[in-house]
């Protein structure tokens, strides 16, 4: 089965950005879903991102739109999250997500649609 594996992670000033990495094993991202959750401490798991499987049509939530963006490369069978503008309210610990589906599951994505789950990485925004 698919296993994913984030990174990419790591401690920013406000201001600075990072890109994170969801690169995908065994199988081929190609046909799948893939979503970016991320997770701040005392909060519930939300859906920031997703990018459908052959379409490439893409989402982002109201608050990360304009300051990120997803794209997929499907040559290295990875996604990206690049991440611009980051503010301390972005500290979270970020995850990715697929799941096969012919169905928009993409706009928005939510946690329970989603099956195979990476391990996820940490992104704290501090001065």
């Amino acid at each position: 089965q698919l296993q994913l594996v984030e990174s990419g992670g790591g401690l920013v000033q406000p201001g600075g950005s990072l890109r994170l990495s969801c690169v995908g094993s065994r199988y081929s991202l190609d046909y799948y879903n893939v979503a970016w959750f991320r997770q701040a401490p005392g909060k519930e798991r939300e859906g920031i991102s997703c990018i459908r499987n052959n379409l490439d049509s893409t989402y982002l939530e109201d608050s990360v739109k304009g300051r990120f963006k997803i794209s997929r490369d499907r040559a290295e069978n990875t996604v990206y999250l690049q991440m611009d503008s980051l503010k301390p309210e972005d500290t979270a610990v970020y995850y990715c997500a697929a799941d096969l589906t012919d169905f928009d599951i993409c706009h928005p994505p939510r946690t329970w649609t989603f099956g195979i789950w990476g391990q996820g990485t940490q992104v704290i925004v501090s001065s």
